[in-house]
């Protein structure tokens, strides 16, 4: 006779694969990047086909997708890491110092850099970099035609100046402050200080940063 309790002890077995794959960080993101890079090859289909619009659909894609996580390890240092650490007892203090910390500054620096290099391939596969740059001199400036690269060039050299803060004086300064490379109590405090006011200054450039890059696509893109 049929077991009558298979098809729960299926049911079973499937929830707990599934279990497997959303406890497993590795797991997760690479069934993730399966199933966007499935779709990505699906847009290949639409009337574009696999040229032009395609690939700076493709890079746009990973453009706002580092980008994410970017900006968002960004607020996370501002609006809840550096917050609280004042308020965490001396004995707890390591562990954000020698594990949460130095973890999320290998994603945050790297996403920088990604987010900044695939912006530059969608602003140059667009053909308006040069225009961007020169926030829109590069060709006679001409007032409402080429209002649009003026804004989109202002949120550029925002990033631009974000992701070198990052790479220029955050991160060698945090390196020092979390005890990385080698410093004295004086220079890890001092590092510290200096790596906070830089990070808030990118917060600062955020938020008008992303006015010009989101706005720009409804209005101009």
């Amino acid at each position: 006779m049929p077991d009558s309790h298979y098809p729960a002890r299926q049911d079973t077995a499937q929830g707990a694969e599934l279990t497997g794959i959303l406890t497993n960080f590795r797991s997760t993101i690479i069934v993730s990047l399966v199933l966007a890079l499935v779709m990505v090859f699906g847009f290949g289909h639409s009337p574009n086909g696999f040229h032009g619009a395609y690939w700076q659909a493709v890079f746009r894609w990973l453009h706002v997708l580092f980008g994410i996580l970017w900006i968002g390890l960004l607020y996370y240092f501002n609006f809840v890491q550096m917050r609280v650490m004042p308020t965490i007892p001396a004995e707890l203090k390591p562990a954000v110092s020698k594990y949460i910390a130095p973890e999320a500054l290998f994603w945050f620096r790297w996403s920088a850099l990604a987010t900044w290099i695939m912006g530059m391939i969608v602003a140059f596969n667009r053909g308006y970099l040069m225009e961007a740059i020169t926030l829109g001199a590069w060709q006679g400036y001409q007032r409402g035609v080429d209002m649009g690269f003026t804004f989109i060039g202002m949120g550029m050299w925002l990033a631009t100046v974000m992701f070198f803060n990052v790479w220029g004086l955050i991160w060698p300064n945090q390196k020092r402050a979390l005890g990385l490379v080698p410093a004295d109590d004086a220079t890890k405090a001092k590092a510290a200080t200096t790596a906070m006011l830089f990070s808030r200054i990118n917060m600062l450039l955020s938020i008008p940063m992303l006015v010009t890059m989101t706005m720009y696509q409804t209005l101009f893109g």
